[in-house]
């Protein structure tokens, strides 16, 4: 695909060398990640941060990896601070905001938002999430940190073993991960979920479709024998009409490091999306994985900015700019 100017609205928009290209970028971006560099590249221009569901890492991050690149942010964070309670459309807010941004990242409730958003926008939109929809930058920044964390152990995405663990009907990250999936060869796919909140047919199918072998299973234990990764995600309690509905889900498929120790292979490892919902009830990750070395979701979360970086320098047309306006920091910072 083109990127410069262009909207990130699902992972449908992407082929196998547009992820290459993006990843080629997000490894260029690491010195400015770690606060290494500094780069100015994107001095004067503005994102524009609309949330309108809660987020903390997704809207962090993406205001985060535009201040890296020399950009400033401005943020709308819910309903309530925005003219929509007053019952502005989202295209007059398009069209209104668009002109006050260079580039726009928005996270709404409603599935088809996003795009019906960036419609009227004059500016680029990256999707932040949209409902049980889809999460690009998620998936992509989870599938970076798949290959860097299998190709540590000498595997490469082509024929990896993935086991993804819990509400996979309304959890947008699975959705939009599986897709860019499928995009590999030879992959051995399980969905382990209540048969409630099994993954959509239609992404099954896709997966099926492109010759991957896919198995659906209600069986934890069972299914994390022989797997390279283990992806576990939250019961999407918003996504329910009632919190006691969720209730009947929660704390159903629990990894802790004893559970790890008997049924995992010794590298598999262990992803999340998070938040990951450490109340007594559900503790789908439990805390005694935290020294685990194969636990993988705060690299994840430092994954993120160099993805979100690299999309934000593609779409704004800057890669070959970015060393040009560097030099070394002028502080000390330790980092572990």
């Amino acid at each position: 695909m083109k990127f410069a100017g262009a909207h990130i609205l699902s992972v449908d928009q992407f082929e196998r060398a547009d992820i290459e290209q993006i990843f080629s970028v997000a490894d260029i971006m690491e010195p400015y990640a770690l606060r290494r560099k500094v780069t100015r590249v994107l001095e004067g221009a503005i994102l524009g941060n609309m949330f309108f569901e809660p987020s903390t890492r997704t809207r962090v991050s993406f205001g985060c990896a535009f201040n890296l690149l020399g950009g400033e942010v401005r943020e709308t964070t819910g309903f309530k601070s925005s003219a929509i309670t007053k019952g502005e459309s989202l295209y007059d807010t398009a069209r209104v905001l668009s002109g006050y941004s260079d580039i726009i990242c928005m996270r709404h409730p409603e599935s088809g938002s996003v795009a019906e958003f960036a419609g009227a926008s004059r500016v680029p939109v990256i999707n932040g999430g949209d409902g049980a929809n889809e999460h690009p930058s998620q998936a992509l920044l989870d599938l970076y940190t798949i290959r860097k964390e299998v190709r540590d152990k000498g595997r490469s995405l082509d024929g990896l073993r993935i086991a993804m663990i819990g509400d996979l009907k309304y959890g947008r990250t699975v959705h939009s991960l599986i897709r860019l999936l499928s995009l590999f060869k030879d992959l051995q796919v399980i969905l382990v979920s209540p048969d409630a909140l099994q993954m959509p047919e239609e992404h099954v199918e896709h997966l099926r479709q492109a010759g991957h072998q896919v198995l659906v299973s209600s069986d934890l234990t069972n299914s994390i024998g022989h797997v390279d990764i283990v992806y576990s995600t939250r019961i999407q309690e918003e996504r329910f009409e009632s919190s006691d509905e969720a209730d009947l889900y929660r704390g159903r498929f629990r990894l802790n490091q004893a559970i790890y120790t008997q049924y995992c292979e010794p590298n598999t490892v262990i992803m999340h999306p998070l938040p990951r919902d450490s109340r007594a009830e559900a503790n789908e990750l439990d805390s005694d994985l935290n020294q685990n070395p194969n636990l993988a979701i705060f690299r994840q979360t430092d994954n993120g900015l160099l993805v979100r970086m690299a999309l934000f320098a593609l779409i704004l047309d800057v890669v070959d700019q970015v060393e040009l306006s560097s030099r070394p920091v002028n502080w000390y910072r330790q980092r572990e």
